[in-house]
């Protein structure tokens, strides 16, 4: 199964902000038990990259890439540490064609009409529409309306009270942040159980919607 598949077919990325290489195995377990394997380690925390590599030599059954990523010298750095897939909030056409000269999936944002078919025909394998809890589930439902063929998978806001509906609506998955995962919070037994559990959830959730 290729990376795409597998981000497809798991149909929930962890966003995971303050990740670090001392904190990043026990988050990725904890997500991995909940049945979460694909981890998208955000690039703006000091030291990210140092996690990305972490995981993906400690794991060979999670996925692993990078977030926030803004320009294509980032996305180099953490393709090079390891990354298989390079998420961005922003459409960089230089960052999509990084990513695809190194063979890793690229995701950049978009929200706009314009800016997600932009992005699209730049070469990117998903677009991530952000913050897609401005519009909501309707919104990707009507993106679909004249632009069917563009698979979507939708950030910001997503919880699981939600995540369903933008399932149903079209999205092939969600990115989900602080509610899934909260480095601010000590990382404790008591929380970890908590992250599994939240996980395990999120992926029921994605299942019922798909019917």
């Amino acid at each position: 199964m290729s990376h795409l598949e597998i981000i497809k077919e798991t149909g929930v990325a962890a966003v995971i902000r303050g990740a670090t290489k001392d904190n990043i195995v026990a988050i990725a377990s904890a997500l991995k038990e909940g049945g979460v394997k694909v981890l998208e380690i955000t690039v703006e925390t000091p030291g990210a990259c140092g996690a990305i590599e972490k995981a993906s030599q400690e794991f060979d059954d999670v996925l692993v890439g990078a977030g926030t990523v803004l320009d294509p010298e980032t996305a180099r750095t953490a393709i090079m540490s390891g990354a298989k897939f390079v998420f961005s909030p922003t459409t960089n056409v230089k960052t999509i064609e990084m990513a695809k000269r190194y063979g890793v999936v690229s995701i950049p944002g978009a929200l706009t009409p314009t800016e997600i078919l932009t992005a699209f025909e730049s070469g990117a394998d998903l677009i991530k529409v952000f913050p897609a809890n401005v519009f909501g589930p309707s919104y990707i439902k009507d993106i679909h309306g004249p632009m069917p063929q563009i698979p979507i998978i939708t950030t910001g806001g997503i919880s699981v009270d939600n995540v369903g509906d933008y399932i149903r609506a079209g999205a092939v998955g969600v990115g989900v942040g602080s509610s899934l995962v909260n480095t601010k919070k000590a990382l404790t037994d008591e929380y970890l159980t908590e992250i599994t559990a939240t996980a395990a959830r999120f992926i029921q959730a994605v299942k019922e919607a798909r019917g």
